[in-house]
């Protein structure tokens, strides 16, 4: 009916749960794929990146470069105590259009004032250019070319641009001068006579 010695005291220690994280975004989280977006933990350490509420394997630093759609989260541990989560930030990734081709209505080569009807594989979203440099309000899917030169479209959906087409080459052939007829000689003469006509061409 003794009691023992009293034991030896034990420390305990509660580490306190890390703030909760804020993300900041360091530019538009709609972009075009091939972007990205920087986006930055409020936390200088002990940050886990999630995507869509997974993990991603190493992205542990305090900024990650978001390249693909989703809610990206952020988690910061100390001292063994995770953190709740950061509210989500939304990216958006667009995807770019495909390459449009273009198909010609007629001939590529014409004389003057003639024209050709080109046609954009795309319904919608186009933008015609003639050597590089756009052509002001040309948005159709059909374009009437009356001008020499190497004709592309782009195609813009949801704010990304395709790659532009490969071009196609008009080629307006200029009309001759207007020709003029010199008279060897009287151009009034007896039956069985004759004149000279010749063309300046």
């Amino acid at each position: 009916g003794c009691p023992s010695a009293a034991s030896a005291p034990t420390a305990v220690t509660v580490n306190p749960t890390p703030a909760t994280p804020t993300i900041a975004a360091g530019g538009p989280t709609t972009f075009c794929t091939g972007g990205s977006v920087t986006l930055t933990s409020s936390a200088t350490s002990g940050n886990q990146w999630s995507l869509n509420g997974t993990p991603i394997g190493g992205a542990t630093a305090q900024t990650y470069a978001a390249t693909a759609s989703g809610n990206y989260t952020v988690i910061v541990t100390s001292s063994g105590c995770p953190s709740a989560a950061s509210a989500p930030t939304t990216v958006t990734v667009n995807p770019i259009p495909p390459t449009p081709t273009i198909a010609a209505g007629g001939p590529t080569t014409f004389c003057a004032g003639g024209s050709v009807a080109l046609t954009s594989s795309s319904a919608t979203g186009n933008q015609w250019s003639l050597n590089g440099t756009p052509i002001g309000g040309a948005t159709a899917q059909t374009y009437a070319a009356t001008a020499s030169g190497n004709y592309t479209v782009i195609v813009t959906t949801g704010g990304c641009s395709s790659l532009a087409s490969a071009p196609t080459t008009v080629t307006v052939t200029p009309a001759p001068a207007t020709p003029t007829i010199a008279a060897g000689g009287s151009t009034t003469f007896c039956a069985g006579g004759s004149v000279t006509l010749t063309s300046s061409a």
